[in-house]
């Protein structure tokens, strides 16, 4: 026949753990101190199972332990042990890291999966470059000869008014002319609204 196994100071030797819990409950350090020294290698042991990390097991271990010195009024002695109480605890706490870190992890990939996108599709900005220009360049051939030589002075070459007439040998008025009916033939072809 097998020997029951029990976690917590041996049986007969003062205070059960739910008595020690009752006067937790009320404050006393002392009571706290003997919950603590009966509990918390078990409180370890669970959160270790769950977190695997030493670290992080021993700090939510304390955290848990510190749960159970404020919420000690809420344990209830018909609905289970002591020991499951605080186990169950550990339980949850370690549970609730686990989330907590790996949504830390999941937000760290999504930042730093941001950080690499560009804010805009180079490849479509690209493609929609190519046609534009292609439908300028289509546009422009419907120009006059003036008219194209004028806008291109003007737009590309960024000359003035003054000096496309200088260098196309034409009156100024003509040039100014010439450029207000190509734009506007270029705003019609493009399909540009005023």
């Amino acid at each position: 026949m097998k020997e029951a196994v029990h976690i917590g100071p041996p049986p007969g030797a003062g205070p059960s753990l739910e008595e020690l819990m009752a006067d937790v409950a009320k404050g006393d350090k002392e009571a706290f101190s003997s919950v603590y020294d009966a509990v918390a290698g078990s409180v370890l042991g669970v959160v270790r199972g769950v977190l695997r990390d030493r670290a992080q097991s021993e700090e939510v271990a304390q955290e848990v332990l510190v749960e159970v010195w404020g919420n000690a009024a809420r344990y209830r002695t018909d609905r289970g042990t002591a020991l499951n109480w605080v186990l169950t605890l550990a339980h949850r706490r370690a549970i609730d890291r686990v989330r907590s870190v790996e949504a830390a992890a999941a937000r760290d990939h999504k930042a730093a999966l941001l950080a690499r996108t560009p804010e805009f599709d180079e490849v479509t900005e690209a493609v929609e470059t190519r046609l534009e220009a292609e439908q300028l360049r289509r546009c422009l051939r419907t120009l006059t000869e003036l008219q194209r030589q004028s806008v291109s002075l003007a737009y590309y070459r960024g000359l003035t008014y003054s000096q496309v007439a200088e260098l196309l040998s034409v009156p100024l008025g003509t040039v100014k002319t010439r450029l207000r009916d190509g734009l506007i033939r270029l705003r019609d072809c493009l399909g540009v609204s005023a």
